[in-house]
């Protein structure tokens, strides 16, 4: 099938650098960047030079795939990933989980920026995914029918591993760092919510709202790759006191976090 041969010729690329091969795989999300600082970087490839790789096209989304070290770990990870409301397929926007599980890592970290719905919820809060609701109009396995991409129903009773949440709420405690809980929601966006909207994902039982994640998260446990999200709140989505809200202003809250959950994610990943 076509993609199998796409996966086969970006791990082809990738493998043309001298690296050995990666543990951890790592997506970062809007204003989530000062991971980087953490690895010992041995390559940054820009996107477009990887076959079939798409090109992030948001601008807080640099769109490098790094190969390096976070202490003896090695690591790929994705500065910016790819959205459905940037026009791409839900196959293209999961093609680099598909690419890295391919190059051999073993568990997946994600972060992204988050609204909050939960009241209990606040700007620069950090929560780890408990579970999440699929409201992107499009599932990255529709039509994937090959045993080559794993079981055509794959279970998701547990979307996110326990041991790596378990590992991440350790590390955030040893940081004297509060690592909240909750269900995240993905819509299709780029527009924000209304209110009447907010109410009905709350109702729904979601505590964050976002508009990335769950698609790489699907892909991830059709693969059978152990993964775990970590959201930082940006902005407080009240139905009866909601104000206006930018990007900038979500990307600035973002970057306000960063640090605290860029020394959670490595410590994590120097103990894999």
């Amino acid at each position: 099938m076509e993609l199998l041969q796409q996966i086969a010729d970006a791990k082809a690329y990738l493998q043309s650098f001298p690296f050995e091969q990666a543990r951890a795989g790592i997506v970062l999300g809007t204003g989530l960047g000062e991971l980087i600082n953490h690895i010992k970087i041995a390559h940054s490839i820009p996107y477009h030079q990887i076959p079939h790789f798409p090109e992030s096209t948001v601008e807080s989304h640099k769109g490098h795939l790094v190969l390096g070290h976070i202490g003896q770990t090695p690591v790929m990870a994705m500065q910016g990933r790819f959205h459905y409301y940037e026009g791409y397929t839900m196959q293209q926007i999961t093609f680099p989980v598909r690419v890295m599980h391919a190059m051999g890592i073993r568990q997946l970290l994600l972060s992204n920026a988050a609204g909050g719905m939960n009241p209990g919820f606040k700007k620069g809060d950090l929560v780890l995914l408990d579970d999440h609701i699929n409201m992107q109009p499009e599932n990255p396995l529709r039509g994937l029918n090959s045993p080559a991409f794993g079981p055509r129903f794959p279970d998701m009773s547990r979307p996110y591993d326990p041991v790596l949440g378990q590992q991440l709420a350790a590390a955030a405690k040893a940081q004297g760092s509060a690592l909240k809980s909750g269900i995240y929601v993905s819509v299709m966006g780029p527009n924000l919510e209304t209110r009447a909207e907010y109410r009905f994902l709350r109702m729904a039982g979601a505590d964050l709202v976002g508009m990335s994640t769950v698609p790489e998260v699907i892909v991830a446990n059709q693969l059978q790759l152990p993964c775990a999200a970590v959201s930082v709140v940006t902005d407080e989505c009240d139905p009866d006191n909601l104000h206006p809200v930018s990007i900038e202003e979500i990307i600035a809250v973002a970057a306000s976090a960063d640090k605290k959950l860029s020394d959670i994610f490595a410590a994590v990943i120097a103990g894999l």
